[in-house]
């Protein structure tokens, strides 16, 4: 490695100061005068500001507020000459309306306008001249006109005469508005003059202070540093084993030091990075082989579930049909439970139709985003209840819900699944000496809902608590209990999907219970509900349906 030449420092006043001794001198000098400036600048643009909040936050509102307030008694002007002449009672509606919006614009011309005198007495005899308007002769003519009595043309006009008087008041409370307006208009303009010759001065002293640091920076730094383009071009031609070696002050001599230490880190590491650029460039291609596989694959699984849902659905179709057509056909030989269960077997075929087309649905949320909506969560229980009934009944268990369910951002298909599945493993999951008792408590901490369901069955071991909630994973033979082994996994998805997090509460030791959670909206008051460690008093019955001892 060859050690490159360089010019010898020259010794003179520009060298008694560091680089950043000289800047600093510089810019200390351009700071003082900054701060003047800023001082000055912050005075203009403070009395800018203000005079554009006089026309932005308060003028222009005002005069926005004095048209609609306008509006407002044209509407009940109109109100109750249609009612007068027509009496049909739609047009009160209107005149309702505009004495609510009179108020409404009135306060808030009124608010604006405090510290304008003149505009603001202007709207006083407006709002007083409407006033006197309804007291005489507004209310007067609309309770005739409800009494039956004939309103004759004399009032109308004289009605007419006195809501004329109003709009000349409005008129001159505009023309007050607009002088109001122009003057803020005037001294806004007068504000931006100023401030725009402030700032043109504050320019020019930034491109004296500038000039006089690009002549330093010249003569101190531009000297050593085009040594340094002229080694640094030498090594981003190819001559990476030439060393830099920069003269002139310390500081620009430090950086002549850090380059050249830059040099020997990239030297070192291009081999390294060429070998890294090969490793990448491979693992690039195995994933995008992998996405393309992977997009193929939820394709082809898409498309597998609506095949199959259509496939489904077709034969639940005729089912209905030919139940119907039985109906149809031997109605007159079928008592009243046949037709109920002509009725039953139709209304699940239906039914079946409408799961299979939300599984469907439900299929697509985590991948394809689907849209959740504001919802009571009651309505997925009782719904879930309703398609439980027959095993409720038959285990002849009681369901009881502590409180209200509050209102919650989800989607009612998989809630009610939700619902559905909890429910139902615990009655599927009865202890044979006790009747299935099942407890819904719901209270809300913060943004979350805290939800639980308890029962009084079997239970489960604090070591499997875990493993009931991934896919497939049963701690029974199929013989003892039924089911695919993906309820509880299923519970989970539904529950992470709408942002919360679902568990076993192993502080249970009677039975079990599952605790979870979800966001609760941003204006939903907390409900009152009774924790789930405390039994509940008298639980309200959540439906009338036949469900054995279900509340």
């Amino acid at each position: 490695m060859t050690q490159g030449h360089s010019a010898s420092p020259r010794a003179g006043r520009t060298g008694r100061l560091s680089v950043q001794g000289w800047m600093n001198l510089v810019l200390a000098v351009l700071g003082v005068l900054l701060v003047l400036a800023a001082a000055l600048v912050a005075a203009q643009i403070s009395r800018t500001n203000e005079r554009t909040s006089d026309l932005v936050d308060r003028i222009q509102p005002a005069r926005s507020a004095s048209f609609r307030l306008q509006k407002a008694l044209l509407d009940q002007e109109t109100a109750v000459r249609g009612y007068a002449l027509t009496g049909n009672k739609s047009f009160l509606a209107p005149y309702a309306q505009g004495r609510k919006d009179e108020k409404r614009y009135g306060d808030s011309a009124a608010g604006l306008l405090a510290d304008y005198p003149k505009p603001l007495a202007d709207l006083k005899s407006l709002r007083a001249a409407a006033a006197r308007w309804r007291a005489g002769t507004a209310e007067p003519v609309i309770g005739r006109v409800r009494d039956g009595a004939p309103v004759s043309s004399g009032t109308l006009d004289s009605s007419k005469t006195e809501f004329d008087h109003i709009r000349e008041l409005f008129t001159v409370q505009i023309a007050h508005l607009d002088e109001v307006r122009d003057k803020a208009n005037d001294e806004l303009d007068a504000a931006k003059r100023l401030r725009d010759g402030t700032f043109l001065g504050i320019l020019i002293v930034l491109i004296v202070g500038g000039g006089v640091l690009a002549v330093l920076l010249r003569r101190i730094v531009g000297r050593p540093l085009t040594s340094l383009e002229r080694d640094a071009q030498l090594v981003r031609a190819g001559d990476f084993d030439r060393p830099i070696v920069i003269d002139g002050p310390s500081d620009v001599r430090a950086l002549g030091l850090a380059v050249e230490d830059m040099r020997r880190k990239i030297v070192a590491e291009l081999a390294e990075s060429r070998s890294r650029e090969t490793l990448l460039a491979d693992r690039t291609a195995e994933l995008d082989a992998q996405t393309a596989e992977l997009q193929r694959s939820n394709a082809e699984l898409e498309q597998f579930a609506y095949v199959a849902s259509h496939d489904l659905q077709e034969p639940l179709r005729k089912v209905a049909s030919f139940c119907q057509l039985l109906e149809k056909r031997y109605g007159d030989q079928l008592d009243g439970r046949g037709k109920q269960y002509i009725d039953f077997a139709v209304d699940g075929a239906k039914r079946m139709q409408v799961l299979i087309n939300d599984l469907l649905a439900f299929s697509r949320v985590g991948r394809m985003g689907g849209d959740l909506v504001e919802m009571p969560l009651g309505a997925a229980l009782d719904r879930a209840l309703s398609d439980l009934e027959v095993p409720i009944e038959e285990a002849g268990a009681v369901v009881e819900t502590e409180g209200e369910l509050p209102r919650v951002l989800g989607d009612r298909t998989t809630l009610t699944m939700l619902w559905q599945n909890l429910l139902g493993n615990a009655v599927k999951f009865r202890h044979p000496e006790r009747t299935p008792h099942v407890r819904v408590t719901s209270v809300r901490e913060g943004d979350m809902w805290h939800f639980s369901v308890t029962d009084n069955g079997i239970g489960v071991s604090e070591e499997f608590g875990e493993k009931i909630f991934v896919i497939f994973q049963r701690l029974h033979s199929r013989e003892e209990y039924g089911g695919t082994g993906i309820g509880l996994a299923l519970c989970r998805k539904i529950v992470e999907h709408h942002g919360g997090q679902i568990g076993l509460d192993h502080s249970v030791t009677e039975g079990a219970r599952v605790r979870f959670t979800l966001p609760a909206l941003p204006d939903s008051p907390p409900a009152e509900a009774t924790p789930a460690d405390v039994p509940a008093q008298s639980p309200e019955p959540r439906s009338s349906a036949p469900l054995g001892a279900t509340k």
